[in-house]
């Protein structure tokens, strides 16, 4: 497979990225590497990680190690809220772009509402139009927030967020939240694309159905000799979205970028968004944050040095380690 096969996507800024990324949420920093690695070598073309992960500095090494060039991977991380506010958010970029190994990082988004800082929010979100503004960052958007956040946002800061990343899968496809996008411009973009938060361990109850196995999901992919992961990254690939499956297997990693092979019908489309329950699995984006959810991003380690590509920064520390109770998937 080469990348091309993939179809490219463009933000309302023009920034292009492939409709499959790759994710490294709850990947231990000492996987991340390998795991970035091999999804470079096949041909994945855009990385997705996040302050909150604890793992930029290993996409940075990953990255560095590789014989891809610069220009032709697109790299996204998050800020944290407990990073939220003006200065805060510029400072969070420095200690991305430190770690990651990158003076400019492609896609820069705020990982949280933070319902109870929603002032801080917006600073922060203002801080991410400075840096677009500057160059320092190609695009900027949001994660996890809904249509009425989305709609206050935009209100108070000029810049329309360029995607929103968001819990969506078969059974949570957010038909609302995405047409909102459709009129405004913003590209929705999918965790936990292939459903994963619906039977990962953490405090979501235990009486959740994996989506993986959908008798209905079961049988398209019987019928077009592929996996339900595969049926689910299609369904994505076909409506348009931009979908960050993870994992840290080989075998699946390659799967989940080989969905060019084969088409779903109009009719197993309908099938897989008559899935939807409109219940989200993962935390209530509108949750507020406390002490435990604001825990404190760490500084880069200023002894190590090296960039990737012409433009570079010294990459660090690898952050603090998000606990999954914190931040399910995105």
């Amino acid at each position: 497979m080469t990348v091309n096969e993939i179809p490219t996507l463009s933000l309302s800024d023009d920034v292009e990225l492939p409709a499959i990324g790759y994710g490294v949420f709850q990947t231990a920093p000492d996987e991340t590497v390998a795991a970035v690695t091999e999804a470079l070598r096949v041909g994945y073309r855009h990385v997705d990680t996040a302050a909150a992960y604890g793992n930029e500095r290993e996409v940075g090494d990953a990255l560095r190690r590789s014989e891809v060039d610069r220009a032709d991977v697109v790299v996204e991380t998050k800020v944290w809220a407990s990073d939220y506010g003006y200065d805060e958010t510029l400072h969070a970029f420095e200690k991305a772009s430190a770690k990651l190994g990158l003076d400019q990082i492609d896609v820069l988004i705020l990982h949280q509402v933070a319902a109870n800082l929603f002032d801080r929010t917006i600073e922060a979100y203002r801080a991410l139009e400075r840096l677009l503004a500057d160059g320092r960052v190609r695009a900027i958007g949001v994660s996890n927030f809904p249509v009425a956040r989305l709609e206050r946002l935009m209100d108070a800061t000029d810049v329309v967020p360029h995607l929103n990343q968001v819990e969506l899968h078969p059974y949570h496809s957010q038909p609302e939240l995405q047409a909102f996008h459709r009129q405004h411009g913003i590209l929705t973009q999918a965790w936990s694309p292939i459903g994963g938060i619906t039977f990962y361990p953490g405090p979501w109850g235990d009486d959740r159905r994996s989506v993986m196995q959908d008798p209905a999901i079961g049988e398209i992919a019987a019928t077009h000799g592929v996996s339900p992961a595969q049926v689910m990254l299609r369904w994505h690939v076909q409506q348009g979205r931009s979908a960050i499956p993870k994992s840290v297997n080989p075998d699946r990693i390659r799967q989940n970028l080989d969905v060019t092979g084969f088409t779903l019908s109009a009719d197993e489309l309908a099938r897989v968004d008559a899935l939807d329950t409109g219940t989200a699995s993962g935390p209530d984006p509108e949750r507020e944050f406390d002490e435990r959810q604001l825990f404190p991003i760490p500084e880069p380690e200023p002894e190590r040095s090296g960039g990737w590509g012409p433009r570079n920064e010294a990459p660090a520390h690898r952050g603090a380690q998000a606990q999954a109770d914190q931040q399910p998937e995105a």
